[in-house]
């Protein structure tokens, strides 16, 4: 009996490695397009990349100018999806972002206009600039893919994805987002500076948007939802389950650590870096790679100290 399930688990196992294999070249001609206007910065690349196949949206926190913009718009270039900008302020309202009704005198009736929201890609830019209740407007859409507005439920473009920008909280104008809309990005990541090298090629070459305009895409909505339902797929050993739940049990030594949703998106996260690496399984590294973009701003740790509390858990091979 145990032999028949080995064959049918490795059975399934290939079946997997071979629908990855059919987007092996484009996952690797888009990481490479995306470097050549993102620079010295693959980890963080990839990660995004991560993000997007695993269905979850990702937080980028940095001073303004270091590229955020740009690789939100690359990002959605290559994917070949349509993509929206939303520059927030203080005084933006809900409707804004969301739409609203509006009375159409010709008809007669109210007739819904469509925000900004209703794309595939949305850049939240500077999303803490804005008011607790205009960010609040995004939590619906973030975590059901719907919006509702005077009681009718819209559902948005799939596959949709958000892409948050937002400065230091030291800096003035800004609000802290709250930990309900926190946990509802997959990732948070930072770009910082560019190296020496990186930054006198930026002074020497074109505006990164000229750059982004002479690429092609390398995917389109279908190629997206169909990579997204793979790494549902991606296979995950007893081993890899146990080391998620003794990193889970290690946050929650002595403070609010990560909760249920918190392991499934890091076993979701992990998936997806296991299939842009051509795996049909996660292993440990796996989950090593992905832990402090996914689990530091769920508990509110820096990222430093994120990795030494997954450095203190024993890996047992």
């Amino acid at each position: 009996m145990s032999k028949n399930i080995e064959q049918n688990t490795n059975h399934k196992k290939d079946e997997i490695y071979k629908n990855i294999q059919v987007y092996a070249a484009k996952i690797t001609t888009f990481l490479d397009q995306i470097n050549q206007i993102i620079l010295d910065k693959d980890h963080q690349t990839k990660l995004a990349l991560c993000s997007l196949l695993a269905r979850g949206h990702v937080l980028f926190e940095d001073l303004p100018g270091l590229g955020k913009t740009t690789l939100a718009s690359s990002l959605a270039h290559l994917a070949g999806l349509q993509f929206q900008r939303i520059q927030f302020t203080n005084d933006m309202l809900a409707s804004d972002v969301i739409g609203i009704n509006m009375f159409n005198q010709k008809e007669h009736q109210f007739e819904f206009k469509h925000g900004p929201i209703f794309t595939q890609i949305l850049l939240a830019d500077e999303i803490n600039r804005c008011s607790p209740k205009t960010q609040s407007a995004l939590l619906e859409a973030m975590e059901e893919g719907l919006v509702t507005v005077d009681a009718v439920r819209y559902t948005l473009p799939q596959p949709f994805w958000v892409i948050a920008t937002q400065n230091p909280l030291f800096q003035s104008g800004t609000y802290a987002l709250p930990e309900s809309q926190l946990d509802r990005f997959l990732m948070r990541l930072s770009l910082g500076y560019p190296s020496r090298s990186a930054e006198k090629l930026l002074l020497q070459q074109n505006s990164r948007q000229a750059l982004i305009s002479t690429l092609a895409h390398v995917f389109n909505a279908e190629d997206i939802l169909e990579l997204q339902s793979l790494v549902d797929q991606v296979q995950i050993h007893d081993v890899v389950l146990e080391y998620l739940l003794d990193l889970a049990q290690e946050t929650r030594k002595g403070r609010h650590g990560l909760s249920t949703r918190g392991i499934l998106a890091l076993k979701k996260a992990a998936q997806a870096y296991a299939l842009i690496d051509q795996r049909a399984f996660v292993t440990l590294d796996d989950v090593q790679s992905v832990f402090v973009a996914v689990v530091a701003h769920r508990i509110g740790l820096s990222d430093h100290d994120a990795l030494q509390l997954m450095q203190r858990v024993t890996v047992h091979a």
